[in-house]
């Protein structure tokens, strides 16, 4: 039986840090709405940048830009998508369903962006996803229709649950069904810092229900390669401003030379239930692992209750470490 992890939450991580210099930072972000209505298809519209920093101050050199914009059914399945910079082969999602291998069809149909590890490939990886959670973003307007239809659906589904992850494994009290269905969230600030107003691409601002998935990936040399990276799930709030339900630390040393990893560690922000920080305590499994390969190793290793959906998400993404890498020292 894994071990309770006594974690004070929520603790929100607030405002990027500022940027290093010489360094890369990779920021990405999904905006979900609903433009007709909560019964209605899903808008996404997702975006992200890669941008590398001189000097201490410097204005950011931007390197990638990638963008999309998707039509998803509320069973999740994608009616139309397109991308900035257009890319033929995306109209081959169309058709495809959130959680129904999804993934499996964008590495198919998208062979190298998978390849290169592109803005475009993380921000589709995303899908699957954030069309999971976004429907919360409706618990969070209770005077509306959908938060009690989101209420009585979290109802039904707790007691099938078990086992999907630590945060349901067997005991856990997000199982209790006799228990108010009610998830830890908290109130976050923004994540561009005020200091640093440049350190994420733009981002819109919502006053109507949205949900929204961000990333933040700083990577920088110090003898070995130091990534520092965060992970966020939130939705707006009647009275302004937005909530978070998940929300990670990453950072890691990963050896220059083998791109394996060398230290690792997690810090848990903010999450629903109080089993799921409990997932940190197995991320030794992945010492000396090759960092390249977290998107299939993640999935074999913390599969299940042995990890959380959403520790998982945060760490596939370090997949695409070696070909920033490579970015990062053409730009040095």
């Amino acid at each position: 039986m894994t071990e309770l992890i006594a974690t004070e939450l929520p603790n929100p991580a607030g405002a990027a840090p500022l940027r290093s210099p010489h360094s890369l930072r990779r920021t990405t972000s999904i905006d979900v709405t609903w433009p007709s209505g909560d019964a209605g298809d899903m808008l996404f519209e997702a975006a992200g940048r890669d941008c590398y920093t001189g000097s201490e101050g410097s204005e950011p050199t931007v390197m990638a830009a990638d963008a999309f914009v998707a039509t998803l059914q509320q069973d999740r399945t994608i009616v139309n998508i397109g991308a900035t910079p257009p890319r033929a082969n995306i109209r081959e999602l169309i058709g495809a369903r959130g959680g129904g291998y999804l993934r499996q069809k964008i590495a198919e149909s998208l062979v190298e962006e998978h390849k290169r590890g592109t803005l475009l490939y993380q921000l589709l990886d995303d899908l699957s996803g954030t069309s999971l959670i976004a429907g919360w973003a409706w618990s969070r307007w209770p005077n509306s229709p959908a938060a009690k239809r989101m209420e009585e659906r979290v109802v039904d589904l707790r007691s099938k649950m078990e086992g999907v992850c630590i945060g349901f494994r067997l005991g856990s009290s997000a199982l209790d069904t006799g228990a108010p269905s009610t998830h830890r969230s908290s109130p976050v600030v923004p994540l561009i810092n005020p200091q640093d107003p440049k350190g994420w691409h733009p981002m819109p601002d919502y006053s109507e229900t949205s949900m929204r998935r961000a990333r933040r990936m700083d990577i920088w040399f110090e003898d070995d390669i130091h990534i520092d990276a965060a992970f966020q799930d939130s939705a707006t709030a009647p009275e302004g401003g937005r909530i978070a339900v998940h929300e990670y630390g990453l950072q890691l040393t990963v050896d220059a030379a083998s791109g394996r990893v060398k230290t690792i560690g997690a810090i848990p922000h903010v999450l629903p239930f109080p089993e799921c920080p409990s997932a940190v305590g197995k991320l030794q499994r992945l010492q000396n692992a090759p960092v390249s390969e977290f998107r299939s190793l993640i999935l074999d290793e913390l599969a299940q209750v042995e990890g959380c959906t959403h520790l998982n998400d945060a760490l596939r993404a370090l997949a695409d470490v070696p070909q920033l890498i490579e970015a990062l020292s053409s730009s040095c």
